[in-house]
């Protein structure tokens, strides 16, 4: 819990190793008694391990000072004020109370019988990971993790939004059509098409087999969204498989460039799809000059991570510049390669991965794909076609982030990408 909350923290353990442990504590002051703790020294200091290290069943709870009284007293009622007792208080940085910040410290019989700094003992916990990594991924980006953890100047995971309030949901009570792409493999069409359904649209489920066999065309929708997931289950080159079952079919491909052509028309590619919209970047207006083969190169972690990211892009990310939010990571492939194709500095960027300053950065674990500045998403000059790895679709309720302080039962900051992509269509 220290680690996670980045706080010190103060344990007393008395009552733990006093309850059941067949010493009796009379604190007399007269004869021998006066030396009762030095004389059950060794008893105490095998019961303080057993307590730390024990390994039955419990719960450690949080509380604030305020409710504890409280808190006990749902205890009694449920039968449980036995088993139930105040271990320690917290010590954050912004304590009033210098002492044990940033430490972890036991105390036992009114001494301190152990003390370490948080960052020390966080590093060794995750030692063996560490070299764990540094064998089966890039050991790179093992060190690069290993060295963030329990850095004291980490100011951890947060939500940032501009004080600008974002748009109000739209309130035409049309619903135009949005297509929810999909292909053999594809796992987050559920998510994506409830997230579009919540913003006013009516999404239709559209399998690749619909619109080869002419049961659905993409004449008769506003937008369209290559979903992600492991299409082919990736052994076709991730989204590029995918991508060829529209280009090498005549139907298809004229069917795509005449969606991609209207003027009217948006489209969002996620993860599988963000790669299949890059190799599609040859029939999507404005997206051919910083063409960049598709980011289907490993991740340079070799792993698929959390990540925190930021983006501005029209219309679908309008009113979300300078945001800093969490968002789901699972690419393996997600790479933004230049080297055979694509002009980097023509790439219009939409979205990247910061740290928890809120810096664009390459460094693993804040930037899973390794790419140079942090580069996750792009878009075409009028933002009508936007492809990003990440994905927004599996946090766009504050229930489903890493950690938030918004209420829980409400939309997450990402839904704005949902709202905006209705409010453009009008």
């Amino acid at each position: 819990m220290a680690f996670a909350g980045h706080v010190g923290v103060a344990l007393n353990v008395d009552l733990l190793v006093t309850e059941g442990d067949g010493i009796s504590d009379s604190r007399a002051e007269y004869g021998d008694a006066k030396n009762w703790a030095g004389q059950v020294g060794a008893r105490r200091e095998e019961l303080t391990l057993k307590a730390l290290f024990n390994e039955e069943l419990g719960v450690v709870l949080q509380v604030r000072t305020a409710e504890r009284n409280e808190v006990m007293q749902v205890l009694r009622t449920h039968g449980l004020s036995k088993f139930s007792h105040f271990v320690g208080k917290t010590r954050p940085a912004d304590s009033t109370i210098d002492v044990g910040k940033g430490e972890v410290q036991v105390w036992r019989d009114a001494k301190s019988v152990f003390s370490a700094k948080l960052q020390d003992l966080h590093q060794v916990w995750d030692s063996v990971s560490w070299k764990i990594c540094q064998q089966r991924d890039n050991p790179a980006c093992a060190d690069s993790e290993h060295a963030a953890a329990g850095d004291p100047a980490d100011p951890g995971l947060h939500v940032f939004v501009p004080a600008t309030p974002p748009a109000a949901p739209f309130v035409s009570t049309a619903r135009p059509k949005v297509a929810i792409l999909r292909e053999q493999g594809v796992n987050s069409h559920v998510e994506m098409a409830y997230a579009f359904t919540e913003a006013g649209f009516d999404a239709v489920d559209v399998h690749m087999t619909d619109l080869q066999s002419g049961r659905h065309d993409l004449a008769a929708f506003r937008g369209v969204v290559a979903c992600g997931g492991f299409s082919y289950g990736d052994t076709l080159g991730a989204g590029i498989g995918w991508a060829r079952s529209i280009t090498f079919n005549p139907v298809l491909s004229q069917q795509f460039q005449s969606f991609f052509g209207r003027g009217d028309t948006f489209g969002l590619g996620v993860c599988n799809g963000c790669q299949m919209f890059a190799e599609l970047a040859d029939i999507i207006p404005g997206a051919q000059a910083g063409r960049a083969s598709p980011p289907t190169a490993a991740n340079a972690s070799r792993r698929a991570g959390d990540g925190r990211s930021a983006g501005v892009a029209q219309p679908v990310l309008a009113g979300m510049a300078g945001s800093r939010l969490p968002i789901a990571v699972a690419h393996g492939e997600g790479y933004p390669d230049f080297t055979q194709r694509g002009d980097e500095a023509a790439v219009l960027r939409a979205m990247r991965y910061v740290d928890n300053h809120g810096q664009p950065t390459e460094r693993y674990p804040f930037n899973p794909n390794g790419g140079a500045g942090g580069l996750t998403a792009v878009t075409t000059p009028d933002g009508r076609f936007t492809a990003l790895m990440p994905h927004p679709e599996r946090v766009f309720r504050n229930i489903q982030m890493s950690w938030t302080s918004g209420d829980p039962s409400a939309h997450s900051p990402w839904m704005q990408i949902w709202r905006n992509a209705r409010r453009w269509v009008g």
